[in-house]
Protein backbone atom coordinates (compact mmCIF):
# COMPACT_ATOMS: atom_id res chain seq x y z
CA UNK A 1 0.00 0.00 0.00
CA UNK A 2 2.85 2.39 0.82
CA UNK A 3 4.40 1.77 -2.60
CA UNK A 4 1.16 2.60 -4.41
CA UNK A 5 0.72 5.73 -2.26
CA UNK A 6 4.24 6.94 -3.18
CA UNK A 7 3.59 6.32 -6.87
CA UNK A 8 0.31 8.25 -6.72
CA UNK A 9 2.03 11.15 -4.98
CA UNK A 10 4.69 11.22 -7.70
CA UNK A 11 2.10 11.54 -10.47
CA UNK A 12 0.09 14.10 -8.46
CA UNK A 13 3.27 16.19 -8.18
CA UNK A 14 3.81 16.07 -11.95
CA UNK A 15 0.18 16.99 -12.59
CA UNK A 16 0.34 19.88 -10.11
CA UNK A 17 3.47 21.29 -11.76
CA UNK A 18 1.82 21.12 -15.16
CA UNK A 19 -1.50 22.73 -14.25
CA UNK A 20 -0.49 25.42 -11.76
CA UNK A 21 2.05 27.21 -13.97
CA UNK A 22 0.61 30.55 -15.04
CA UNK A 23 2.35 30.78 -18.40
CA UNK A 24 1.12 27.64 -20.12
CA UNK A 25 -0.14 28.44 -23.63
CA UNK A 26 -3.33 26.98 -25.05
CA UNK A 27 -1.50 25.95 -28.20
CA UNK A 28 1.32 23.45 -28.73
CA UNK A 29 2.88 25.53 -31.47
CA UNK A 30 6.29 26.35 -30.01
CA UNK A 31 7.49 29.87 -30.76
CA UNK A 32 10.88 29.40 -29.08
CA UNK A 33 14.06 28.63 -30.98
CA UNK A 34 16.13 27.02 -28.22
CA UNK A 35 19.30 25.33 -29.29
CA UNK A 36 18.07 22.25 -27.40
CA UNK A 37 15.70 21.55 -30.29
CA UNK A 38 18.75 21.38 -32.58
CA UNK A 39 21.09 19.44 -30.27
CA UNK A 40 23.40 17.28 -32.34
CA UNK A 41 23.20 13.52 -31.90
CA UNK A 42 26.40 13.39 -29.84
CA UNK A 43 24.88 15.70 -27.21
CA UNK A 44 21.58 13.84 -27.11
CA UNK A 45 23.40 10.55 -26.55
CA UNK A 46 25.49 12.09 -23.74
CA UNK A 47 22.34 13.43 -22.03
CA UNK A 48 20.74 9.97 -22.24
CA UNK A 49 23.67 8.48 -20.29
CA UNK A 50 22.61 10.64 -17.32
CA UNK A 51 19.28 8.80 -17.07
CA UNK A 52 20.77 6.07 -14.88
CA UNK A 53 19.69 6.84 -11.29
CA UNK A 54 17.24 4.01 -10.65
CA UNK A 55 14.90 2.99 -7.87
CA UNK A 56 13.72 -0.59 -8.29
CA UNK A 57 10.13 -1.13 -7.27
CA UNK A 58 6.95 -2.63 -8.68
CA UNK A 59 9.12 -5.01 -10.71
CA UNK A 60 10.64 -2.20 -12.78
CA UNK A 61 13.18 0.64 -12.66
CA UNK A 62 12.52 4.34 -12.13
CA UNK A 63 15.26 6.55 -13.61
CA UNK A 64 15.48 10.21 -12.62
CA UNK A 65 17.73 12.66 -14.44
CA UNK A 66 17.95 16.33 -15.23
CA UNK A 67 19.74 19.21 -16.91
CA UNK A 68 20.52 22.74 -15.80
CA UNK A 69 21.17 25.04 -18.77
CA UNK A 70 22.38 28.65 -18.88
CA UNK A 71 22.57 30.24 -22.31
CA UNK A 72 23.43 33.47 -24.07
CA UNK A 73 22.26 34.45 -27.57
CA UNK A 74 23.42 37.34 -29.72
CA UNK A 75 21.19 37.86 -32.76
CA UNK A 76 21.10 40.17 -35.75
CA UNK A 77 18.08 40.25 -38.03
CA UNK A 78 17.15 42.66 -40.83
CA UNK A 79 14.17 42.96 -43.15
CA UNK A 80 14.90 44.99 -46.30
CA UNK A 81 17.92 46.39 -44.48
CA UNK A 82 15.96 47.51 -41.39
CA UNK A 83 17.19 46.10 -38.07
CA UNK A 84 14.44 44.20 -36.23
CA UNK A 85 16.01 43.65 -32.80
CA UNK A 86 17.48 45.88 -30.14
CA UNK A 87 16.42 49.23 -28.63
CA UNK A 88 15.98 50.78 -32.10
CA UNK A 89 14.61 47.65 -33.77
CA UNK A 90 11.33 47.65 -35.65
CA UNK A 91 9.91 44.45 -34.16
CA UNK A 92 7.89 44.28 -30.93
CA UNK A 93 6.75 41.39 -28.77
CA UNK A 94 3.15 40.85 -27.69
CA UNK A 95 3.59 43.29 -24.79
CA UNK A 96 4.83 46.01 -27.16
CA UNK A 97 8.44 45.84 -25.93
CA UNK A 98 11.52 45.78 -28.16
CA UNK A 99 13.01 42.35 -28.86
CA UNK A 100 16.59 42.28 -27.53
CA UNK A 101 19.70 41.57 -29.58
CA UNK A 102 21.21 39.80 -26.59
CA UNK A 103 19.16 37.27 -24.65
CA UNK A 104 19.93 35.24 -21.54
CA UNK A 105 17.99 32.14 -20.50
CA UNK A 106 17.87 29.92 -17.44
CA UNK A 107 16.51 26.43 -18.08
CA UNK A 108 15.90 23.29 -16.04
CA UNK A 109 14.73 19.97 -17.47
CA UNK A 110 13.50 17.13 -15.28
CA UNK A 111 13.19 13.64 -16.79
CA UNK A 112 11.45 10.62 -15.27
CA UNK A 113 11.58 7.22 -16.95
CA UNK A 114 9.95 4.06 -15.66
CA UNK A 115 10.53 0.69 -17.32
CA UNK A 116 9.55 -2.92 -16.85
CA UNK A 117 10.46 -5.86 -19.07
CA UNK A 118 7.76 -5.06 -21.63
CA UNK A 119 6.42 -1.60 -20.81
CA UNK A 120 7.72 1.92 -20.12
CA UNK A 121 6.70 5.48 -19.43
CA UNK A 122 8.60 8.73 -19.96
CA UNK A 123 8.07 12.30 -18.69
CA UNK A 124 10.01 15.49 -19.32
CA UNK A 125 9.18 18.83 -17.72
CA UNK A 126 10.94 21.89 -19.11
CA UNK A 127 11.28 25.13 -17.12
CA UNK A 128 12.66 27.74 -19.56
CA UNK A 129 12.77 31.32 -18.25
CA UNK A 130 14.27 34.63 -19.33
CA UNK A 131 16.94 36.13 -17.09
CA UNK A 132 16.81 39.54 -15.42
CA UNK A 133 15.37 41.35 -12.42
CA UNK A 134 12.70 43.08 -14.52
CA UNK A 135 12.98 41.27 -17.87
CA UNK A 136 13.10 37.81 -16.30
CA UNK A 137 10.32 35.27 -15.90
CA UNK A 138 9.71 32.76 -13.11
CA UNK A 139 7.03 30.30 -14.18
CA UNK A 140 7.44 29.27 -17.83
CA UNK A 141 6.86 25.53 -17.87
CA UNK A 142 6.31 23.12 -20.72
CA UNK A 143 5.22 19.47 -20.81
CA UNK A 144 7.87 18.47 -23.31
CA UNK A 145 7.36 14.72 -23.11
CA UNK A 146 4.70 12.39 -21.64
CA UNK A 147 4.13 8.99 -23.20
CA UNK A 148 3.87 5.29 -22.38
CA UNK A 149 4.78 2.24 -24.41
CA UNK A 150 4.35 -1.54 -24.49
CA UNK A 151 6.17 -4.29 -26.36
CA UNK A 152 3.45 -6.23 -28.16
CA UNK A 153 5.80 -8.71 -29.89
CA UNK A 154 9.29 -9.69 -28.73
CA UNK A 155 10.75 -12.23 -31.16
CA UNK A 156 14.33 -13.33 -31.81
CA UNK A 157 15.01 -11.04 -34.78
CA UNK A 158 12.21 -8.48 -34.62
CA UNK A 159 9.94 -6.63 -32.22
CA UNK A 160 6.78 -4.57 -32.38
CA UNK A 161 6.04 -1.71 -29.96
CA UNK A 162 3.07 0.58 -29.37
CA UNK A 163 3.48 4.03 -27.79
CA UNK A 164 0.99 6.81 -27.05
CA UNK A 165 1.30 10.33 -25.66
CA UNK A 166 3.35 13.46 -26.37
CA UNK A 167 6.87 14.22 -27.54
CA UNK A 168 8.59 16.26 -30.24
CA UNK A 169 8.50 14.89 -33.75
CA UNK A 170 12.25 15.56 -33.97
CA UNK A 171 12.82 12.74 -31.43
CA UNK A 172 10.80 10.33 -33.57
CA UNK A 173 11.84 11.09 -37.16
CA UNK A 174 15.19 12.40 -38.38
CA UNK A 175 15.58 15.82 -40.02
CA UNK A 176 17.62 19.00 -39.81
CA UNK A 177 14.80 21.07 -41.34
CA UNK A 178 11.36 19.77 -40.32
CA UNK A 179 9.63 18.04 -37.35
CA UNK A 180 9.63 20.87 -34.82
CA UNK A 181 5.98 20.23 -33.86
CA UNK A 182 4.71 18.25 -30.91
CA UNK A 183 3.34 14.80 -31.64
CA UNK A 184 0.23 14.06 -29.56
CA UNK A 185 -0.89 10.66 -30.75
CA UNK A 186 -0.17 6.96 -31.13
CA UNK A 187 3.07 5.54 -32.56
CA UNK A 188 3.74 2.02 -33.90
CA UNK A 189 7.31 0.71 -34.18
CA UNK A 190 8.45 -2.36 -36.10
CA UNK A 191 12.18 -3.19 -35.98
CA UNK A 192 13.93 -6.20 -37.51
CA UNK A 193 17.53 -7.27 -38.00
CA UNK A 194 18.71 -9.05 -41.17
CA UNK A 195 22.23 -10.50 -41.01
CA UNK A 196 23.00 -9.99 -44.69
CA UNK A 197 21.11 -6.74 -45.20
CA UNK A 198 21.12 -4.62 -42.06
CA UNK A 199 18.82 -3.28 -39.34
CA UNK A 200 15.44 -2.39 -40.82
CA UNK A 201 12.74 -0.27 -39.16
CA UNK A 202 9.26 0.99 -39.95
CA UNK A 203 7.67 3.51 -37.56
CA UNK A 204 4.32 5.21 -38.21
CA UNK A 205 1.31 6.70 -36.50
CA UNK A 206 -1.39 9.36 -36.30
CA UNK A 207 -1.40 12.60 -34.30
CA UNK A 208 -3.80 15.39 -33.37
CA UNK A 209 -3.46 18.70 -35.22
CA UNK A 210 -6.57 20.45 -33.92
CA UNK A 211 -9.19 18.56 -31.91
CA UNK A 212 -11.61 21.49 -32.17
CA UNK A 213 -11.63 21.09 -35.95
CA UNK A 214 -11.49 17.27 -35.82
CA UNK A 215 -8.17 17.54 -37.68
CA UNK A 216 -5.50 14.82 -37.59
CA UNK A 217 -2.16 14.18 -39.29
CA UNK A 218 -0.01 11.18 -40.16
CA UNK A 219 3.72 10.57 -39.85
CA UNK A 220 5.89 7.63 -40.87
CA UNK A 221 9.56 6.84 -41.27
CA UNK A 222 11.28 3.76 -42.63
CA UNK A 223 14.89 2.94 -43.25
CA UNK A 224 17.82 0.63 -42.77
CA UNK A 225 21.04 1.00 -40.76
CA UNK A 226 24.37 -0.77 -41.29
CA UNK A 227 23.59 -1.66 -44.89
CA UNK A 228 25.55 -4.77 -45.84
CA UNK A 229 27.50 -4.60 -42.58
CA UNK A 230 28.86 -1.12 -43.37
CA UNK A 231 28.17 2.29 -41.87
CA UNK A 232 25.79 3.21 -44.71
CA UNK A 233 22.21 4.08 -43.75
CA UNK A 234 19.09 5.28 -45.57
CA UNK A 235 15.86 6.80 -44.26
CA UNK A 236 12.61 7.87 -45.87
CA UNK A 237 9.88 9.82 -44.03
CA UNK A 238 6.46 11.09 -45.01
CA UNK A 239 4.27 13.50 -43.04
CA UNK A 240 0.73 14.37 -44.10
CA UNK A 241 -0.79 17.65 -42.88
CA UNK A 242 -3.36 17.85 -45.72
CA UNK A 243 -6.12 15.76 -44.14
CA UNK A 244 -9.07 18.16 -43.93
CA UNK A 245 -10.85 20.55 -46.29
CA UNK A 246 -11.38 24.17 -45.19
CA UNK A 247 -13.67 26.66 -46.92
CA UNK A 248 -11.19 29.43 -46.12
CA UNK A 249 -8.64 29.32 -48.96
CA UNK A 250 -5.73 30.79 -47.00
CA UNK A 251 -6.35 28.44 -44.07
CA UNK A 252 -6.38 25.56 -46.54
CA UNK A 253 -3.00 26.61 -47.94
CA UNK A 254 -1.47 26.50 -44.44
CA UNK A 255 -2.03 22.72 -44.47
CA UNK A 256 -1.30 21.98 -48.14
CA UNK A 257 1.66 19.82 -47.13
CA UNK A 258 2.46 16.18 -47.75
CA UNK A 259 6.22 16.19 -47.32
CA UNK A 260 8.62 13.43 -48.36
CA UNK A 261 12.20 13.36 -47.10
CA UNK A 262 15.02 11.00 -48.08
CA UNK A 263 18.26 10.83 -46.10
CA UNK A 264 21.46 9.08 -47.14
CA UNK A 265 24.35 8.88 -44.68
CA UNK A 266 27.56 7.09 -43.85
CA UNK A 267 29.09 6.63 -40.40
CA UNK A 268 32.48 5.11 -39.62
CA UNK A 269 35.34 5.13 -37.11
CA UNK A 270 38.81 5.68 -38.64
CA UNK A 271 41.37 4.11 -36.29
CA UNK A 272 44.05 6.71 -37.05
CA UNK A 273 41.69 9.61 -36.36
CA UNK A 274 39.95 7.87 -33.42
CA UNK A 275 36.76 9.89 -33.84
CA UNK A 276 33.40 8.88 -35.21
CA UNK A 277 32.71 10.65 -38.51
CA UNK A 278 29.32 10.89 -40.18
CA UNK A 279 28.37 12.35 -43.56
CA UNK A 280 24.73 12.95 -44.44
CA UNK A 281 22.60 14.55 -47.12
CA UNK A 282 18.85 14.87 -47.54
CA UNK A 283 16.22 16.07 -49.98
CA UNK A 284 12.65 17.18 -49.22
CA UNK A 285 9.61 17.59 -51.48
CA UNK A 286 6.07 18.81 -50.75
CA UNK A 287 3.69 16.90 -53.00
CA UNK A 288 0.70 19.18 -52.26
CA UNK A 289 2.18 22.60 -52.99
CA UNK A 290 0.02 24.76 -55.25
CA UNK A 291 0.81 27.52 -57.72
CA UNK A 292 -0.61 30.54 -55.92
CA UNK A 293 -0.33 34.34 -56.02
CA UNK A 294 1.96 34.56 -53.01
CA UNK A 295 4.68 32.54 -54.81
CA UNK A 296 4.23 34.16 -58.21
CA UNK A 297 2.14 31.22 -59.49
CA UNK A 298 4.93 28.68 -59.16
CA UNK A 299 5.62 25.84 -56.74
CA UNK A 300 8.38 26.55 -54.24
CA UNK A 301 8.16 23.10 -52.71
CA UNK A 302 11.66 21.68 -52.26
CA UNK A 303 14.40 21.65 -49.64
CA UNK A 304 17.73 19.99 -48.92
CA UNK A 305 20.65 19.86 -46.50
CA UNK A 306 24.11 18.33 -46.38
CA UNK A 307 26.54 18.08 -43.49
CA UNK A 308 29.20 16.27 -41.52
CA UNK A 309 29.51 15.37 -37.82
CA UNK A 310 32.71 14.47 -36.00
CA UNK A 311 33.22 13.11 -32.49
CA UNK A 312 31.11 11.94 -29.56
CA UNK A 313 30.64 12.89 -25.91
CA UNK A 314 31.43 10.34 -23.20
CA UNK A 315 33.99 11.72 -20.75
CA UNK A 316 35.83 14.92 -19.81
CA UNK A 317 37.77 16.37 -22.73
CA UNK A 318 35.60 14.80 -25.45
CA UNK A 319 34.26 17.05 -28.18
CA UNK A 320 31.78 16.83 -31.04
CA UNK A 321 31.37 19.12 -34.06
CA UNK A 322 28.62 19.39 -36.66
CA UNK A 323 28.34 21.64 -39.70
CA UNK A 324 25.53 21.63 -42.25
CA UNK A 325 24.19 23.72 -45.11
CA UNK A 326 20.42 24.09 -45.53
CA UNK A 327 18.11 25.27 -48.30
CA UNK A 328 14.36 25.53 -47.74
CA UNK A 329 11.92 26.90 -50.31
CA UNK A 330 8.77 28.74 -49.22
CA UNK A 331 6.26 25.88 -49.65
CA UNK A 332 8.34 22.86 -48.65
CA UNK A 333 7.59 22.66 -44.90
CA UNK A 334 4.79 24.34 -42.88
CA UNK A 335 6.23 27.45 -41.24
CA UNK A 336 5.06 26.18 -37.82
CA UNK A 337 7.02 22.91 -38.28
CA UNK A 338 10.41 24.33 -39.34
CA UNK A 339 13.27 23.01 -37.20
CA UNK A 340 16.04 24.43 -39.36
CA UNK A 341 17.96 27.70 -39.19
CA UNK A 342 15.10 29.90 -40.30
CA UNK A 343 15.38 33.68 -40.55
CA UNK A 344 14.85 34.71 -36.94
CA UNK A 345 11.31 35.95 -37.58
CA UNK A 346 11.27 38.56 -34.81
CA UNK A 347 7.90 39.96 -36.03
CA UNK A 348 6.49 36.44 -35.51
CA UNK A 349 4.71 36.35 -38.87
CA UNK A 350 3.49 33.34 -40.81
CA UNK A 351 4.04 32.68 -44.49
CA UNK A 352 0.39 32.80 -45.57
CA UNK A 353 -0.94 34.88 -42.65
CA UNK A 354 0.37 37.83 -40.64
CA UNK A 355 0.50 35.75 -37.44
CA UNK A 356 2.40 32.48 -37.10
CA UNK A 357 -0.50 31.01 -35.07
CA UNK A 358 -2.71 31.09 -38.14
CA UNK A 359 -4.50 34.30 -37.21
CA UNK A 360 -4.44 37.74 -38.76
CA UNK A 361 -4.94 38.86 -42.34
CA UNK A 362 -3.59 37.17 -45.48
CA UNK A 363 -0.07 38.03 -46.62
CA UNK A 364 0.83 39.10 -50.13
CA UNK A 365 3.89 38.19 -52.18
CA UNK A 366 5.55 41.34 -50.83
CA UNK A 367 4.80 40.64 -47.14
CA UNK A 368 5.12 36.82 -46.93
CA UNK A 369 7.12 35.91 -43.82
CA UNK A 370 7.59 32.91 -41.55
CA UNK A 371 10.77 30.90 -41.08
CA UNK A 372 10.81 29.56 -44.63
CA UNK A 373 12.37 30.63 -47.95
CA UNK A 374 15.99 30.66 -46.74
CA UNK A 375 19.48 29.31 -47.39
CA UNK A 376 22.24 29.22 -44.81
CA UNK A 377 24.61 27.18 -42.70
CA UNK A 378 24.94 26.13 -39.08
CA UNK A 379 27.93 25.07 -36.96
CA UNK A 380 27.75 23.49 -33.50
CA UNK A 381 30.65 22.59 -31.20
CA UNK A 382 30.27 20.67 -27.93
CA UNK A 383 33.07 20.22 -25.40
CA UNK A 384 32.86 18.32 -22.11
CA UNK A 385 34.54 20.50 -19.48
CA UNK A 386 33.86 17.77 -16.90
CA UNK A 387 31.99 14.48 -17.00
CA UNK A 388 28.87 16.45 -16.05
CA UNK A 389 29.33 19.88 -17.64
CA UNK A 390 29.14 20.50 -21.39
CA UNK A 391 29.86 23.78 -23.20
CA UNK A 392 27.99 24.14 -26.48
CA UNK A 393 28.63 26.91 -28.98
CA UNK A 394 26.60 27.48 -32.11
CA UNK A 395 26.79 29.85 -35.06
CA UNK A 396 24.10 30.06 -37.72
CA UNK A 397 23.27 32.51 -40.46
CA UNK A 398 20.83 32.61 -43.36
CA UNK A 399 19.46 34.89 -46.06
CA UNK A 400 16.35 34.88 -48.23
CA UNK A 401 16.39 32.16 -50.88
CA UNK A 402 13.97 33.66 -53.43
CA UNK A 403 13.86 37.47 -53.20
CA UNK A 404 10.74 37.51 -55.38
CA UNK A 405 8.80 36.08 -52.43
CA UNK A 406 8.49 38.33 -49.39
CA UNK A 407 10.98 40.97 -48.22
CA UNK A 408 14.73 40.35 -48.29
CA UNK A 409 15.87 39.12 -44.89
CA UNK A 410 19.19 38.41 -43.21
CA UNK A 411 19.70 36.47 -39.98
CA UNK A 412 22.79 35.77 -37.85
CA UNK A 413 23.02 34.24 -34.39
CA UNK A 414 25.74 33.16 -32.01
CA UNK A 415 24.85 31.13 -28.95
CA UNK A 416 26.85 29.68 -26.08
CA UNK A 417 25.20 27.33 -23.61
CA UNK A 418 26.47 25.50 -20.55
CA UNK A 419 24.65 22.25 -19.84
CA UNK A 420 25.05 20.44 -16.53
CA UNK A 421 23.62 16.92 -16.74
CA UNK A 422 22.88 14.72 -13.74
Amino acid sequence: MATHTSLRRFFYLCATLCFTATSINATTIDRSDDIEQKDINALREWINTKRQVTVRELGGALAISGEVRTEFQSTSETINGIQQRGPRGAARDRKGDHIPNNAYDIEVNLMFDYRTDRSWGSIKLEFDNNAGVFSGSLSNIKLERAYWGVRAIDADTFNFDIEAGRRRMSTMADSKIEFNSFYDGVWFKYDQSFDAIGDYFLHAGAFIINENADQYGYLGETGIYNVGGTGLYMKYSLVDWDTKHFDNTVRQHRFDFIVSQFILGYKWYPEKFQKIIQFYLAGLWNHRARKVDITGHKRANWGSYVGVSIGELKKQGDWAFDINYQVLAAQCVPDFDVQGIGLGNAPNTGFYLTDSDGKGSPNTRQTAGGNVNYRGFQMTLDYLLTNQLNMQQSWQQAVTLDDNIGPFRRFKQYEVEFIYGF
